[in-house]
């Protein structure tokens, strides 16, 4: 800048003062400013410019990489979902007679009619649940691990009125799945459905919690279902739906065949309390009020007098039941059982499955518009066992493998040599060989890395109760490991 601008402007920002004389002169006060000596305003900044707003294309990226990233974690969330969960289902195959009826996946195999389903572990020495439909009829039972392990099973017990069933294996640390609270599970949640449908092994499907409660199907005795969207088929009986942490939620149970999307599973509370009743005593004691009922519908409720809003109608009373002992009569209405509110039938028989025999169970009831609490004493419930199964063995111990071998002409090379090739002819129920999957019909191209063998030369492989196969099936090969 210019010395003299520079000055000018000091001028203008700096006031002038009266300085004393340097010759010793007494300092004497400074005399006042004039007005015209008062400092200029400084100049005002320009101010900044406002940033442009992003483009329509530019904001449209950023929601769609934000919404990317959502997607990315749900699916990470679903993966993390399956490796915690996949290693406790396993896939259950049944050999079962011919007039047994069930919505399994049947395949014939040498004969045998053979059903595919799913189960949970829940117990790590070996306690399996998994329907009651998936193992009813069920002359043998082969349980298949995630990890390829085979293992006969054994029913340990069975409840029809749930269609609920516990299986035993011979194994111990096996990996576990935990139980969610159903009842806190909120419908509209996400859900994964794990099974073999088809028997396509651990096979992995999404959905939500569709609704809760639902009842009045007709197929079992004791109906109080999670309803999902979640893809459900034929061999995912028995499996889990689980949630977003990775615990049961339910067990799969059926499909509503008329529509789409419509599967139904047994609440994982009540699931946990047959399955721990069925592993420890073998069955189910339930508990009994001893009443009859119905919904409470808008036109019975037109036709009573000062008829509450919502309840369970009495129907009838058996005489000298727990209900009869608290002068409950047919024609009152439960409105509340322990403190819970009783929108119809359902809701009481639920809240009967969570008590045990012996608890007393408070009630209110209205009757003729006049509301009692009174309460009652649960008493066991009298019903039969189930039926005992055509065949249940404890896991057989074959002094071989449970292989019976045959030599076959063996496929000629292209030198035009033939000769003789193991055949299997047959397999043991509950065998090591039945176990990996062999069946009749089997041609045996390798035993223990001999190739070719004949049917001596298998079974001198085998002598020592271990044998590495490769097996072809209609013009496919694969390996399977054989252990007494």
């Amino acid at each position: 800048m210019n010395p003299r601008r520079l000055a000018a402007s000091l001028a203008l920002l700096v006031p002038a003062l009266s300085l004393p004389s340097l010759a010793g002169a007494q300092p004497s006060a400074a005399p006042a400013p004039s007005p015209k000596a008062a400092p200029a305003p400084l100049p005002r900044a320009a101010p900044a410019p406002s940033p442009a707003p992003p483009s329509r294309a530019a904001a449209s990226s950023a929601a769609a990489a934000a919404g990317a990233a959502d997607l990315r974690r749900l699916g990470e969330a679903f993966a993390d979902v399956a490796d915690k969960v996949g290693p406790a289902v396993v896939q259950i195959e049944v050999t079962v007679g011919e007039d047994v009826s069930s919505p399994l996946r049947w395949f014939r195999d040498g004969g045998q009619r053979r059903g595919l389903g799913s189960g949970v572990i829940f117990s790590p020495d070996g306690g399996i649940l998994t329907n009651n439909h998936v193992i009813d009829g069920a002359r043998a039972i082969t349980v298949r691990l995630r990890d390829g392990r085979m293992f006969a099973g054994r029913v340990a017990g069975r409840d029809p009125a749930t269609d609920l069933a516990v299986l035993r294996v011979d194994a111990k640390d096996l990996p576990v799945a935990t139980f969610a609270d159903s009842d806190a599970a909120r419908v509209g949640a996400w859900v994964v459905a794990i099974g073999s449908p088809f028997g396509l092994g651990h096979t992995v499907t999404t959905g939500v919690l569709s609704a809760k409660g639902r009842g009045g199907v007709g197929v079992n005795d004791v109906e109080d279902y999670l309803q999902t969207d979640a893809s459900i088929n034929p061999g995912n009986s028995g499996g889990p739906l689980v949630d977003l942490d990775g615990r049961v939620l339910g067990i799969n149970t059926m499909v509503v065949s008329r529509g789409q999307g419509i599967g139904l599973a047994v609440p994982a509370n009540m699931a946990r309390r047959v399955a721990e009743q069925l592993l420890r005593n073998g069955r189910v004691e339930r508990a009994w009020m001893g009443v009859g009922l119905q919904d409470l519908t808008p036109q019975l409720a037109a036709a009573m007098r000062s008829p509450p809003p919502a309840g369970a109608l009495v129907n009838a009373v058996t005489p000298g039941g727990p209900a009869a002992r608290s002068n409950l009569q047919p024609g009152d209405v439960i409105t509340s059982v322990a403190a819970r509110p009783v929108r119809d039938a359902q809701d009481v028989i639920r809240e009967l499955f969570n008590h045990n025999v012996g608890e007393g169970l408070a009630l209110e009831v209205v009757r003729d518009g006049q509301r009692y609490q009174t309460r009652v004493v649960l008493a066991p419930r009298n019903e039969p066992a189930p039926p005992a199964l055509p065949v249940q063995r404890a896991p057989a111990r074959h002094p071989g493998l449970g292989l019976t071998l045959r030599d076959a002409p063996a496929p000629r090379g292209p030198g035009g040599e033939g000769g003789s090739i193991a055949r299997i002819a047959a397999v043991a129920s509950d065998s090591p060989a039945e176990r990996a999957g062999l069946r009749p019909g089997d041609v045996i191209l390798e035993a223990d890395r001999r190739r070719a063998p004949t049917a001596a030369e298998v079974e001198e492989a085998a002598r020592d109760g271990e044998l590495l196969v490769r097996v072809q099936r209609r013009g496919a090969a694969f390996y399977a490991a054989l252990k007494r």
